[in-house]
Protein backbone atom coordinates (compact mmCIF):
# COMPACT_ATOMS: atom_id res chain seq x y z
CA UNK A 1 0.00 0.00 0.00
CA UNK A 2 2.45 2.46 0.79
CA UNK A 3 4.87 1.57 -2.64
CA UNK A 4 1.25 2.99 -4.07
CA UNK A 5 0.76 5.86 -2.69
CA UNK A 6 4.48 6.55 -3.20
CA UNK A 7 3.77 5.78 -7.34
CA UNK A 8 0.75 8.04 -7.39
CA UNK A 9 2.63 10.52 -5.85
CA UNK A 10 5.14 10.94 -8.30
CA UNK A 11 3.01 10.14 -10.91
CA UNK A 12 1.14 13.25 -10.06
CA UNK A 13 3.92 15.87 -9.19
CA UNK A 14 5.52 14.75 -12.84
CA UNK A 15 1.70 15.86 -14.36
CA UNK A 16 1.85 19.08 -12.84
CA UNK A 17 6.01 19.30 -13.78
CA UNK A 18 4.86 18.66 -17.48
CA UNK A 19 1.77 21.15 -17.03
CA UNK A 20 4.20 24.12 -15.74
CA UNK A 21 7.23 23.53 -18.30
CA UNK A 22 4.22 23.38 -21.01
CA UNK A 23 3.12 26.91 -20.03
CA UNK A 24 6.80 28.13 -19.64
CA UNK A 25 7.70 26.79 -23.07
CA UNK A 26 4.16 28.81 -24.04
CA UNK A 27 5.68 32.31 -22.20
CA UNK A 28 8.90 32.10 -24.20
CA UNK A 29 7.49 31.42 -27.81
CA UNK A 30 5.21 35.18 -27.20
CA UNK A 31 8.00 36.59 -25.69
CA UNK A 32 9.55 38.88 -29.08
CA UNK A 33 12.72 38.66 -29.58
CA UNK A 34 15.65 40.60 -31.42
CA UNK A 35 18.95 39.93 -32.78
CA UNK A 36 21.63 41.07 -30.22
CA UNK A 37 25.71 41.66 -31.89
CA UNK A 38 28.73 41.37 -30.44
CA UNK A 39 28.22 39.65 -27.24
CA UNK A 40 28.49 36.01 -28.35
CA UNK A 41 31.25 33.73 -27.03
CA UNK A 42 33.83 31.94 -29.58
CA UNK A 43 31.38 29.00 -30.54
CA UNK A 44 28.23 30.13 -29.35
CA UNK A 45 26.78 32.65 -31.46
CA UNK A 46 22.97 31.36 -32.43
CA UNK A 47 23.36 31.97 -36.39
CA UNK A 48 25.38 33.14 -39.08
CA UNK A 49 28.06 35.50 -39.45
CA UNK A 50 29.60 37.49 -42.25
CA UNK A 51 31.82 34.59 -43.31
CA UNK A 52 29.70 31.46 -42.17
CA UNK A 53 25.92 30.26 -41.98
CA UNK A 54 25.92 28.24 -39.39
CA UNK A 55 25.25 28.35 -35.76
CA UNK A 56 28.23 27.93 -33.01
CA UNK A 57 30.92 29.36 -35.49
CA UNK A 58 31.77 32.66 -33.83
CA UNK A 59 35.67 32.47 -33.91
CA UNK A 60 36.34 35.00 -30.66
CA UNK A 61 34.48 36.22 -27.93
CA UNK A 62 32.46 39.37 -28.67
CA UNK A 63 32.89 39.24 -32.55
CA UNK A 64 30.75 41.93 -33.78
CA UNK A 65 29.03 40.23 -36.90
CA UNK A 66 27.70 36.89 -34.31
CA UNK A 67 24.59 37.52 -32.71
CA UNK A 68 22.40 36.25 -30.33
CA UNK A 69 18.80 36.47 -30.13
CA UNK A 70 17.61 37.97 -26.99
CA UNK A 71 14.23 38.98 -25.28
CA UNK A 72 13.75 42.81 -27.05
CA UNK A 73 14.55 45.63 -25.16
CA UNK A 74 17.69 43.75 -23.32
CA UNK A 75 20.54 44.57 -25.80
CA UNK A 76 20.56 47.77 -24.89
CA UNK A 77 21.40 47.39 -21.46
CA UNK A 78 24.51 45.39 -21.97
CA UNK A 79 27.95 46.98 -22.41
CA UNK A 80 29.63 46.20 -26.02
CA UNK A 81 26.41 45.04 -27.33
CA UNK A 82 24.57 46.51 -31.07
CA UNK A 83 21.21 45.68 -32.73
CA UNK A 84 23.18 46.34 -35.78
CA UNK A 85 25.91 44.07 -36.79
CA UNK A 86 29.92 45.40 -37.00
CA UNK A 87 32.26 44.59 -39.40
Amino acid sequence: MKSMNTFLASAIAGTLSLGLAAGDAAAAEKTPLEKCYGISKAGKNDCQTSVSACAGTAKKDGQKDAWLFLPKGSCEKIVGASLKSGK
